[in-house]
């Protein structure tokens, strides 16, 4: 089990309407930079990165190994805390 500070952190990540556009984005297009993904939502580039920074944090999200553009894409406990907030839909 984790602890409350972790939980804590792991839904605040995702406590954002931004956060979630980002996860459901990347569970449909995984390995997107962070420039795709501010020009599919149509988001400014820094309000983006900082969105992904807060994911990232929270475990969320993993950003991979790339010269160039850097892919995005979720973790497990990505994977889980969204399929936790479809069922709430």
């Amino acid at each position: 089990m984790l602890s409350t500070k972790r939980l804590q952190r792991h839904m605040k990540g995702v406590a954002n309407h931004r956060r979630i556009s980002i996860l459901l984005l990347l569970e449909r297009n995984p390995g997107l930079s962070l420039l795709d993904i501010a020009e599919r939502l149509k988001w400014n580039f820094k309000t983006t990165a900082d969105h992904l920074q807060r994911l990232t944090s929270a475990g969320l999200i993993i950003k991979g190994r790339h010269t160039g553009s850097v892919p995005h894409k979720l973790t497990k406990r990505g994977q889980t805390v969204l399929e936790f907030l479809k069922t709430l839909e």
